[in-house]
């Protein structure tokens, strides 16, 4: 979603430098926008201040003229200062007073969208905020490497991707042997099945797999990169509210995104092929990461069929196959 602010900045003719941790930095690698990376490599929950101290000292040499802070914490607005930036813009945050000379109070009706929100950083402050779409570059050599590195082989057929998985917790994510009858209605059609995520979304795919072994699941295995550029091999993708889903919508797959505890007026997938399912429930959205009531019908309750409906309505190739 930061991706819509590096647009407009790039757009301006500024030289844009980012940085963030490492674990997610492989996404600028592909964002033509974004020149240089930094890795911050600090575990979370810790301070870190060698760290932030050493890296300061680095971009001080390097003469930057304005940094924007996308986190609110107080912490992440440490380093611009260290740093020496002389213009250091974030939203008002906890303890940033002294941090952030330019600091902007967030208002949520102007900008209800997260993307807004961070394209607004870029912006004067009463300027009208039209935040244009990601759009991540894969490389067709990467995916490539990555598909003979993993010994997969090359698709012969249209290939649906599924994400099981949801950092945030499960009340994000739809039921296992739901993403299950999906594939198994893929594989019905001679679709190949690739399941997506991180190493923490591994036993979200493996209950997925022991309902459809026929998946391939590529969870914990690959870099971001490479999740960037397989995704551009699919023919769809169905994923829960995650990161994974803002990837695709990105590199412009046909989607179908599931909602279940978030808002999908917040963070939308920012595409126009895709499509979001959520059963708008009144106890939803609650923004939590396991279900208060128990239940989590916001997700058991939408169907397989439902949501294959709607696979159908974004990728038409879909029913033909």
């Amino acid at each position: 979603m930061a991706q819509s602010l590096f647009k407009l900045l790039h757009a301006r003719g500024a030289t844009i430098d980012l940085v963030a941790n490492p674990q997610v930095l492989g996404l600028a690698h592909r964002m033509p926008e974004v020149q240089t990376t930094w890795p911050l490599a600090i575990p979370h929950g810790r301070f870190g201040l060698r760290t932030r101290r050493v890296l300061a000292r680095t971009l001080r040499d390097r003469g930057y003229h304005w940094s924007i802070v996308l986190p609110n914490s107080w912490k992440s607005a440490l380093l611009p200062f260290f740093a020496g930036i002389p213009r250091r813009t974030g939203y008002t945050g906890e303890w940033r007073a002294g941090l952030l000379n330019d600091r902007r109070r967030l208002d949520e009706q102007r900008v209800p969208r997260m993307v807004d929100r961070y394209a607004a950083l870029g912006l004067e402050p009463n300027d009208p905020v039209e935040a244009p779409c990601p759009s991540l570059l894969p490389s067709a050599e990467g995916a490539g490497r990555a598909i003979a590195r993993l010994g997969l082989p090359w698709p012969g057929a249209p290939v649906l991707g599924l994400c099981p998985g949801a950092e945030y917790g499960p009340a994000k994510r739809w039921p296992a042997a739901s993403f299950a009858a999906l594939a198994t209605a893929a594989h019905a059609r001679g679709w190949q099945v690739w399941l997506f995520g991180a190493r923490g979304d591994t036993q979200a795919a493996h209950a997925v797999r022991a309902l459809a072994p026929d998946c391939v699941d590529l969870t914990g295995k690959t870099t971001l990169e490479e999740v960037v550029d397989l995704i551009s091999l699919t023919s769809a993708i169905v994923t829960n509210d995650s990161g994974l889903m803002h990837v695709a919508a990105a590199v412009r797959r046909p989607l179908v995104a599931l909602f279940g505890s978030s808002n999908p007026e917040h963070t939308p997938p920012l595409a126009e092929n895709a499509r979001v399912l959520t059963l708008s429930l009144s106890c939803s959205p609650c923004f939590e990461r396991v279900c208060p009531l128990g239940h989590t019908r916001c997700l058991v309750d939408l169907a397989p069929d439902r949501v294959l409906a709607s696979l159908a309505a974004v990728a038409g190739e879909f029913t033909r196959s």
